[in-house]
């Protein structure tokens, strides 16, 4: 039963999400908390992982939540869930696309899609960035903030900004990513 209802969401949010992984970062948050398959801490360090892992991040994400709920059965579930959508509709597009291409009603439809991908992207990047660096979660939740993890940020942003000035392009997201475990492991690691 675990691994029938493991396919069948991830089935269904890789049917309705549009816009990638970042796009569907905040259904499967809902899907993933609504079942208490993991919590909001949990969560946010799954984003981490599956960002750092080589890979799509829906799909890092399905195969991680699908790993800690029923194990490898689980892994593979999850995973086919959430990427038979996508492959069944490139499919079908790789063999339309020129023909769709053509009609105003679907160059339209996908116009009318990418505002609400970037609104999705930015709500999903508030709500986590209030969690983990302001302690804030619902209203009526006191703020308690992180020194660190804004510290962190801080600095992330200011390299990201003084490579941007110095050699005229934004770092490479991989150094990035490396930059940061660095920072963690400096302002976390020793401290408990």
């Amino acid at each position: 039963m675990t691994l029938l209802r493991l396919f069948l969401i991830f089935l269904e949010i890789g049917a309705v999400s549009f816009g990638g992984g970042y796009g569907m970062i905040s259904l499967i948050r809902e899907k993933v908390l609504s079942n208490g398959w993991l919590t909001e801490e949990a969560f946010l360090n799954l984003i981490a992982v599956s960002e750092s892992t080589p890979g799509p991040l829906a799909v890092n994400m399905a195969t991680f939540v699908g790993a800690s709920q029923a194990g490898i059965p689980g892994a593979l579930a999850a995973t086919c869930g959430v990427v038979l959508p996508a492959f069944c509709i490139i499919l079908l597009i790789a063999a339309l696309l020129r023909n769709l291409l053509r009609y105003a009603a679907v160059r339209d439809f996908l116009s009318g899609i990418r505002p609400c991908i970037v609104a999705l992207i930015l709500a999903t990047a508030v709500t986590m960035g209030l969690h983990t660096l302001l302690g804030f979660a619902k209203l009526g939740d006191g703020l308690h903030p992180d020194a660190r993890g804004i510290c962190i940020l801080a600095l992330l942003v200011g390299v990201h900004a003084l490579t941007k000035v110095l050699r005229k392009h934004a770092p490479s997201p991989i150094l990035m990513i490396l930059l940061s475990a660095g920072l963690g492991i400096c302002f976390y690691g020793f401290s408990g």
